[in-house]
């Protein structure tokens, strides 16, 4: 598994009224953004990897949602940004040493 907070500084990033926000947002999105159907019980930001916590750039979305969509922005930023290789450097032919 990647991610969390454990290897995040998001957490240390959020405002001191941050759970009265997510308690906005929650109360004003019941049900989930994303499915339309499960309750919303994760306050996700609409634009990844921001710390734009307006109301109108949070949406209320369900645990399961928030994991797919999180996953795939993620996954899409890692393919943006991808790490050097650990490669080995070419070796000369035996036959030309």
């Amino acid at each position: 598994m990647s991610g969390g907070w454990a290897n995040s500084d998001r957490k240390s990033r959020l405002p001191s009224n941050w759970s009265t926000i997510r308690r906005k947002v929650l109360d004003r999105d019941p049900i989930c953004k994303i499915c339309d159907v499960r309750p919303s019980t994760h306050c996700d930001h609409i634009e990844a990897k921001t710390d734009a916590h307006a109301e109108d750039r949070l949406q209320g979305v369900c645990a399961t949602c928030h994991g797919i969509k999180s996953s795939a922005e993620g996954h899409a930023a890692q393919r943006a940004n991808p790490k050097p290789g650990r490669k080995r450097p070419p070796e000369q032919h035996p036959g030309l040493l």
